[in-house]
């Protein structure tokens, strides 16, 4: 079996190591962080990381608050799009904190027999041989193997000194807080989503009476302080008004910027980048952590296909994830146009009452459980 080299310790990173340990690869996972930690992120995970949790028998561990779809709130109505149903059973994404939902993943993989787990390193430098990388220079200390995993996020450093970093074409941040509701107050079972000019508003429920508040935010739009701004942001909103009344704040305001990244490839000879780090439009459609799992477990059935050589497999996992990947993005890209030009979007998704199975199958699509092009869903 191969050794693998894992640069990230977050949801992708980590993944991938329970499923390679468990398939009896050698995996060293390196996280220059510690956990439990915070992470400024939408922490809503679609259906298909939350299936795949379920097949890695860590769903439970996980936890979360259930929502069933996504709802846009405009001024003068709302538009709703349900995931699609399995077997009689509603399909679920899961409202969940970083703060245990990385730890939770990190733990398990630490304690799969072949996984050698470390935290508080810093990965420095790939090892790059001859044209193929062969290693990780980890606190200046070379460590081999016979793959490198790139699970180092949006800013991958990984990414950059292999010369697969491409310039962004367009810059936003993003800023997040938790809060818990009052006693008594229900939450909506699903993720909000409110677009306005300059910015989208998203409110996703989390267990215990929590719920997240993020913003999405045009470079440049802010007129004065970040928590001022974006407090003025979500009291603007009539219908977060209830939920609001009486919550108390129960994180600082968190934000983190750039939101995308773009990279030329996925893969190079003796590397795969993961999650963030193979490129990421926007997060405006919610689907990164899961398609980080959903992307970790595709690619840990390659890597254990020992009578494949790694030249061959690595390219054809390549087109087989863009394959996968190719719906979303092409609703990422729509949606994100669209949130340049709110008219417009109100428009089109006020079109979109007419015909709420469409909508809901874009919302699918973003959820992992539908391919674009394809009525049917993915399970």
């Amino acid at each position: 079996m191969p050794h693998v080299l894992i640069a990230g310790g977050g949801v992708g990173g980590a993944s991938l190591a329970i499923l390679l340990g468990r398939l009896g690869v050698e995996v060293d996972l390196y996280e220059r962080g510690t956990f439990p930690r915070e992470k400024p992120c939408g922490e809503g995970l679609m259906p298909a990381g939350v299936d795949a949790l379920e097949r890695m028998g860590l769903a439970s561990a996980v936890g979360g608050a259930p929502f069933y779809g996504v709802r846009y709130v405009f001024a003068d109505f709302m538009l709703k799009g349900s995931f699609p149903a399995r077997h009689g059973r509603r399909t679920e994404g899961r409202g969940q904190r970083r703060l245990l939902l990385d730890e939770v993943l990190f733990n398990a993989a630490a304690n799969t027999p072949g996984v050698s787990a470390y935290t508080s390193v810093n990965v420095n430098a790939p090892v790059v041989e001859h044209g193929c990388v062969t290693g990780l220079i980890v606190d200046g200390t070379v460590r081999r193997g016979d793959l490198v995993v790139a699970a180092d996020g949006l800013a991958s450093p990984i990414r950059k000194a292999l010369g697969l970093d491409l310039p962004l074409r367009r810059r936003r941040f993003g800023l997040r807080m938790h809060y818990r509701v009052r006693a008594g107050c229900e939450q909506p079972q699903w993720v909000d989503v409110f677009p306005r000019h300059g910015y989208e508003l998203y409110v996703t429920p989390l267990p215990d009476g929590e719920m997240l508040v993020a913003a999405l935010v045009e470079a440049g739009r802010l007129n004065g302080p970040a928590e001022k701004e974006f407090e003025s942001w979500v009291n603007a909103e009539p219908e977060l008004a209830d939920r609001m009344n009486g919550a108390e704040k129960i994180s600082p305001l968190a934000g983190c910027s750039p939101l995308g990244a773009r990279a030329k490839c996925g893969v190079a000879p003796g590397a795969v980048l993961l999650g963030d780090a193979a490129g990421c439009l926007d997060p405006i459609t919610g689907s990164g952590m899961a398609q980080a799992i959903a992307s970790a477990e595709r690619l840990s059935t390659y890597i254990a296909q020992t009578a494949v050589p790694q030249e061959e497999w690595i390219w054809k996992f390549e087109r087989e994830r863009q394959e996968m990947l190719r719906g979303r993005d092409l609703v990422t890209a729509s949606v994100l146009w669209l949130s340049k030009h709110p008219w417009l979007a109100a428009g089109a998704f006020q079109a979109m009452r007419a015909t709420p199975a469409v909508f809901s199958h874009i919302v699918s699509v973003c959820g992992g459980t539908r391919q674009l092009w394809s009525p049917q869903a993915e399970f």
